[in-house]
């Protein structure tokens, strides 16, 4: 365990201790605790064809029995209060059986204020499915088998500091690190440009760059529209990799961002705008090939309702790289070229049906530039309250060196059936 990795530990376990605390101090009150939860089968079936690695999970990248229990509770005075989400999850694809802690935190508010301590989900800014000042970790792999979209999004251990003094909100965040749960040989298939038969690791930040995370967002409204402002001292939440000798070492290179977004009506329908700038401390000049290069980030978004029950949105992204000359000058032989101006479009369509018990979706990634693409359609029928069933599909495809078709070998088909108590 690295000097990071035991620090961020310690992070996580006084923030869920202090959650832990409250949540006992509310029950051995006599206020009551409320529970519920749900039992979840979902599997995922590979439809690419392709032969698979040694070691990969080839026909079901996905095969799991899941169980969630839900506790919550507050005082009397309701100041006070605890939430916990805790998931047994038995994923017979990678022989994989954990109890995990999706959630567990104390809330404490005031008027004027309020603080959250403890692992808790936090998204930002106004993209979907897009994101650039949402630093905060994530799950791609829950992501790209299907999972149910709230497995996107990860908890982050720590403290989170809420003021509504008046016109404006204020937002910080004090975290420990938490990596992105990436793609790997367990489930997927994708060209590995780095040398083959290498052991790997990763080291999580350390005492040479400080793992605690701090995030603030301002916020308001000027007529209709919301404001929102943006900054970051946080990491990239994918290993960069570089080969040291007899091995091959990830690393999480220091991120600092900051940026802004816009949202209110135009017309029927509602428009979306954010920007954001990526800082790379570690490589400003852009000469380190593992670290990702100094980027501005955009986009562009507009919904609407067409007809009763059914929406259309439409998303325009950019990625800018500012040193585009030193990456390519030091990009390493094998390795995929990226432009400099990367762009993405979205199209996302919803229509319900049978009094909104029957939900079509479909989303889709479009790459411009690099000419692959993501399709996600999926259909979802509510039994009841308590029983729904989903079928779906993560479609992938283009070129290669895309973002999306690298990963054209792991097309798959999932089903996921939930039972509500």
């Amino acid at each position: 365990m690295t000097a990071g990795t035991g620090r961020a530990a310690r992070i996580a376990a006084s923030a869920v201790g202090v959650a832990l605390a409250l949540a006992w101090s509310i029950a051995a009150s006599g206020q009551g605790v409320s529970l519920d939860g749900f039992a979840q089968s979902h599997v995922a079936a590979r439809t690419s064809g392709v032969a698979c690695p040694a070691g990969t999970a080839c026909d079901f990248p996905a095969a799991e029995l899941r169980g969630q229990l839900k506790a919550e509770g507050k005082n009397s005075p309701g100041d006070a209060a605890f939430l916990a989400r805790f998931d047994l999850l038995r994923d017979a694809a990678v022989d994989d059986t954990r109890l995990v802690t999706r959630e567990l935190f104390g809330n404490i508010t005031s008027e004027k204020a309020s603080a959250r301590v403890g692992r808790q989900v936090i998204t930002w800014g106004v993209g979907d499915l897009l994101f650039i000042n949402d630093t905060f970790p994530k799950d791609w792999v829950a992501f790209f088998t299907g999972q149910p979209m709230q497995y996107l999004k990860l908890g982050s251990d720590g403290l989170k500091l809420n003021a509504f003094p008046g016109p404006a909100n204020f937002e910080l965040v004090i975290a420990g690190f938490r990596a992105d749960n990436t793609p790997t040989s367990r489930r997927f298939i994708f060209a590995d440009p780095l040398p083959s038969g290498l052991p790997r690791r990763t080291l999580e930040p350390g005492n040479d760059s400080g793992e605690v995370e701090i995030s603030g967002r301002v916020s308001g409204y000027l007529a209709n529209w919301e404001l929102a402002g943006y900054v970051s001292r946080t990491h990239y939440r994918s290993p960069a990799w570089r080969v040291t000798g007899s091995e091959i070492v990830g690393t999480y290179p220091r991120l600092n961002t900051a940026g802004a977004s816009l949202t209110g009506p135009i017309g029927k329908g509602v428009v979306s705008l954010e920007a954001g700038y990526y800082d790379s401390p570690q490589d400003r000049d852009g000469r380190d090939p593992s670290v990702e290069n100094n980027q501005f980030r955009g986009l562009v978004g507009y919904s609407r309702q067409l007809w009763e029950d059914a929406t259309l949105g439409l998303q325009l992204y950019g990625e800018w790289m500012r040193d585009y000359a030193a990456y390519r000058g030091t990009l390493p032989a094998g390795f995929p070229v990226k432009d400099r101006l990367r762009k993405v479009t979205t199209v996302r369509f919803t229509q319900l049906f049978a009094h909104q018990t029957v939900t079509f979706n479909l989303f889709a990634f479009l790459g411009l530039s690099e000419e692959d693409r993501y399709i996600i359609p999926s259909l979802r029928y509510a039994f009841s309250d308590n029983l729904w069933a989903e079928v779906g599909a993560n479609l992938f495809g283009g070129d290669r060196n895309g973002m999306f078709g690298s990963m054209r070998d792991n097309r798959n088909a999932y089903l996921t059936v939930r039972y509500a108590f």
